[in-house]
């Protein structure tokens, strides 16, 4: 007897037991525990404090997503489990469910999904206080993700045939965009814009990088915070994604205008095909902009290029950060 075929529309509707189910998970740490040997629920009861047959439900579930590898009565990681949720691996991302599948994010995808498409955009999160702890929990939630692509930023960088000494990190963040680079060019000093507790990571994480004396921190919002000029280079990490066209244009002439003569602009995106459909991850992202912003989206390189022209610069290509899913866009001055 053959199985069913699956029903995408099923697997839709349930998608939030996903998320629940790894939430769980990552907050009882049993991706971690079960990497150090395969596990039977007994076992995870007794490190976790769990009823077994919460673990032994929920243990079924991730092996049937395809999380875990069950044999008998015992547990062990997949290949994918190892490398991304195992806290031990230099790969872990479990950190990011802090922010994205925090109670702020599903509140504003689930409780009316009507209403942000009718209108183009959500509330978003821009209605939060700058001090509302999901700023700091963005910061850190999401260093994981955003370590690979940042290194590779910076190795962009240090390959330029004139390196920058000056460098602007636009909405820092964790700051790691900058950090990398000041880790890889000893001269360079910069400068970061975010809100105030959350420039308190990225000095932490400066710190901890040995950087933190060449870190510069100016608390604001990136459209009205006095920045200063003469910048040899200005990052954008994962930020035009939240604005709309127009948005764009403005901060983009803003950045423009602080930069030293032969100043450069660095962008990170996740920047889909010009069918906005593939590949997946980058094309889906949109959607998560139509949640989470007014304005926001996943913009093609075209797209990316028309806003730069627009906003004063000869145009825009776009550079795969592989093997991350992000792409470096580099605004052609």
């Amino acid at each position: 007897m053959t199985a069913p075929p699956e029903n995408p529309v099923y697997d839709a509707v349930l998608a939030y037991q996903k998320t629940a189910a790894l939430t769980a998970a990552l907050k009882l740490d049993i991706f971690t525990l079960i990497g150090a040997g395969t596990m039977t629920i007994e076992v995870l009861a007794a490190h976790t404090g769990a009823a077994p047959r919460g673990l032994r439900i929920l243990c079924d579930y991730l092996t049937v997503i395809g999380l875990l590898a069950k044999q008998d009565s015992s547990y062990g990681l997949t290949p994918s489990a190892r490398r991304f949720l195992d806290r031990s691996s230099p790969l872990a991302l479990g950190s990011c469910i802090d922010f994205l599948a925090a109670p702020e994010m599903l509140t504003l995808a689930l409780n009316d999904p009507v209403s942000y498409v009718r209108r183009g955009g959500s509330t978003g999160l821009a209605n939060l206080a700058s001090d509302h702890p999901i700023w700091v929990r963005f910061a850190n939630a999401m260093v994981p993700l955003a370590a690979p692509a940042a290194k590779r930023v910076a190795a962009y960088v240090a390959a330029l045939p004139t390196p920058p000494r000056t460098v602007l990190d636009v909405a820092a963040g964790h700051g790691l965009y900058g950090i990398e680079v000041a880790r890889a060019l000893p001269d360079v000093a910069v400068t970061a814009v975010d809100w105030a507790e959350v420039l308190a990571v990225a000095r932490a994480n400066a710190k901890a990088a040995e950087v933190d004396d060449r870190l510069r921190t100016i608390a604001g919002s990136a459209f009205d915070a006095d920045w200063g000029g003469g910048f040899d280079l200005v990052l954008l990490p994962n930020f035009l994604h939240h604005f709309d066209r127009d948005q764009c244009v403005a901060l983009l002439r803003k950045v423009k205008a602080s930069l030293s003569p032969a100043g450069r602009v660095l962008a990170v995106e996740f920047v889909p095909n010009a069918d906005r459909v593939s590949p997946p991850l980058q094309a889906t992202f949109a959607f998560l902009m139509l949640v989470s912003t007014p304005g926001g989206d996943a913009y093609t390189a075209g797209d990316l290029d028309e806003i730069a022209r627009l906003a004063g610069f000869r145009g825009a290509t776009a550079r795969p950060l592989l093997p991350t899913p992000q792409t470096l866009v580099v605004f052609e001055t």
